[in-house]
């Protein structure tokens, strides 16, 4: 039987716990993948193989996102844990190549803005009190729409959509991060504990990396600063 809290201090502490945990493994995430693309861009020769294997990399990377985001509640979640330390790792590796195309300086202000931008719309989504669970559906045709869109822009090459792209690409997913803290903190409400707690805040890391590091890439691309 669940144990739902019937206090509002029994409440607060349940998911001052639960999100505690679940930004924990996202730091930890984003830690991981910023150190991993930078060791990776100071060599040299490993950056030139990961080059080469981007692809396969990149369908590992994807890989591991299905196997978390729709097995979940069937791993355990040491297994939920090092297949999210993986993916993170995968991602530090192919994010390299990011550390050639782009300047210093554009990553790091893409970085912090992102950061910025990021606690900003996770508070909105803690604190919001409109339910935001109607969006869902909304968020995921815009998701669609926004690949198809990409996808066509790498035949058209247009300057003016992949400025549009961006743009919408930032706004998606800042609307994301509140709208996945919101559902976070209610799954914290809802009497989740112990073993399905942990994996819960590990689906839970992953989906608030995914947003912050699909916000970043789109805040770099507005940022430009291509080396060449």
């Amino acid at each position: 039987m669940q144990t739902f809290p019937t206090t509002q201090t029994q409440a607060a502490d349940i998911v001052r716990t639960f999100m505690a945990r679940t930004y924990s493994w996202m730091a930890a995430g984003l830690a991981l993948t910023a150190g991993v693309a930078y060791m990776t861009a100071q060599n040299t020769e490993l950056a030139m193989q990961v080059m080469q294997l981007r692809l396969p990399l990149m369908l590992a990377q994807l890989a591991l996102v299905f196997v978390l985001s729709l097995f979940a509640q069937r791993l355990s979640s040491t297994v939920a844990g090092f297949l999210f330390i993986g993916y993170a790792l995968l991602t530090g590796l192919t994010f390299s190549a990011l550390l050639f195309a782009y300047s210093p300086t554009a990553v790091i202000s893409a970085f912090a803005t992102t950061a910025g931008t990021f606690a900003l719309m996770s508070a909105v989504g803690f604190l919001i009190k409109r339910d935001l669970s109607a969006m869902g559906r909304f968020f995921m045709f815009a998701i669609i729409g926004l690949f198809v869109a990409m996808l066509v822009n790498m035949f058209v090459a247009s300057s003016a959509l992949t400025l549009g792209i961006s743009i919408v690409g930032v706004l998606l997913f800042a609307g994301l991060t509140a709208y996945d803290t919101q559902m976070l903190r209610n799954l914290a409400l809802s009497g989740i504990s112990g073993e399905q707690a942990e994996k819960a805040a590990i689906n839970g890391a992953l989906a608030l990396y995914l947003d912050f590091i699909n916000m970043f890439l789109f805040i770099l691309r507005l940022f430009g600063g291509n080396r060449n």
